[in-house]
């Protein structure tokens, strides 16, 4: 489909979904954005849902400004995910073990590594860089700089809600292995220090919603935001490469025989700011909930536990900012999720995919998600796919 503007609003809303399908909490939380003096323009992707500080599928192009509580908690979100050599005739019929030694080797939920891990020691990892990145960590705000230590034992860690490691096999039989996490607690602390310091500005009293206040460019409230942003985006890169090392490495030792071969990894943000140019106007994109789809890019479009995912090529669709979906996007919340839904109903519609069956996933059920083949139909015109993938292992945290 192509996109649907919702009018009557200062800047239109271009809708990659049908504007009436969308909860209301969710449309006033767009049309909230869209009176902010300082944008540009606003995209919305099919995967739309409410979420906190800003719309969960919204791609924010703001003129000399930025909104941290847009970019969210989770600064640099997003997916990584590899082809391999092996195929489905490869993996055992008992995935247990694989699950096991990966759960093993990337620590998940709360977990950390005893010791930072060096990335030196990971076979055919990159390490150029590393010393220079965490020489950076001292320009940081002084709040955070006590959780050094902490987010060096927390890099290529998963953390707990909707990320995940996966083992997937494409259609045609390949397997490919698949990641989503993003910058841990310290792009936490991060994004709830500067939060604070922008509800406090001046400008930002008379916003509608005081969540969407905003850093003016050429001030040093955001030039010191800008600097622990982009550091925070590169935290959650290098998590995740860090941890496609270990997965990598996990995958070589169960399937020695094999000689796995890996092709070069995918990797996108879905939650971050980019210094991008439209319409001869330089502008600050916050993608939240959305992958950056240029001409081109490669993207990740993940379903659910138990639905697949889709790897993509953009199309560089300038009227979407050059973006599309990060995922299928929820269509209830995670209470409503544990209220609808019991142990009984993950472990039917996660049929054949070896992964946590409990309590304490049951808001992560598939039931929970909008049907991802629907949003990437939806989307024809951002992205074209490339391969679909099925997992059959599911490691949650």
């Amino acid at each position: 489909m192509t996109y649907t503007e919702v009018p009557g609003v200062r800047v239109p809303i271009r809708m990659w979904t049908d504007p009436a399908t969308v909860e209301g909490a969710a449309m006033q939380q767009l049309r909230n954005i869209s009176s902010l003096p300082w944008l540009h323009g606003l995209a919305v992707m099919p995967d739309v849902h409410l979420g906190k500080g800003a719309t969960v599928g919204s791609v924010i192009a703001m003129k000399g400004a930025v909104c941290p509580a847009a970019v969210g908690v989770d600064i640099g979100c997003g997916m990584s995910a590899v082809k391999t050599s092996l195929t489905a005739k490869d993996l055992p019929d008992d995935l247990s073990r694989l699950r096991s030694k990966i759960e093993q080797a990337i620590p998940v939920g709360r977990g950390l590594h005893t010791d930072p891990v060096d990335p030196t020691k990971l076979h055919g990892f990159r390490a150029a860089g590393w010393d220079d990145f965490w020489h950076r960590f001292d320009g940081v705000a002084d709040e955070v700089k006590w959780r050094r230590e902490r987010a060096m034992q927390q890099m290529g860690t998963l953390g707990g809600g909707n990320h995940f490691i996966e083992v997937c096999v494409d259609s045609t039989g390949v397997v490919w292995l698949m990641l989503h996490s993003g910058s841990r607690n310290i792009g936490k602390e991060l994004a709830e220090h500067h939060m604070g310091v922008a509800r406090s500005l001046p400008h930002n009293q008379g916003l509608v919603d005081r969540d969407l206040a905003v850093f003016i460019a050429d001030t040093p409230q955001m030039n010191a935001y800008r600097q622990d942003l982009f550091w925070a985006q590169e935290y959650a890169k290098h998590n995740r490469a860090l941890m496609m090392g270990l997965f990598q490495d996990v995958v070589r030792r169960e399937f020695a025989k094999a000689k796995v071969v890996f092709d070069e990894v995918i990797s996108c943000h879905h939650n971050y700011v980019a210094e991008e140019r439209y319409d001869g106007v330089d502008v600050l994109v916050t993608r939240k909930g959305a992958i950056r789809a240029g001409s081109g890019d490669y993207g990740i479009i993940p379903g659910s536990m138990g639905t697949g995912s889709y790897i993509v090529r953009g199309l560089g669709n300038k009227a979407a900012f050059n973006s599309a979906s990060h995922g299928a996007g929820r269509k209830m919340s995670r209470t409503a999720a544990k209220k609808r839904f019991t142990t009984r109903d993950l472990a039917e519609q996660t049929t054949g995919v070896e992964c946590r069956k409990d309590s304490g996933v049951v808001d992560e059920i598939p039931g929970a998600y909008k049907n991802i083949d629907k949003v990437i139909e939806q989307q024809k015109d951002l992205v074209e796919v490339v391969a679909h993938l099925k997992q059959v292992v599911c490691v949650k945290g």
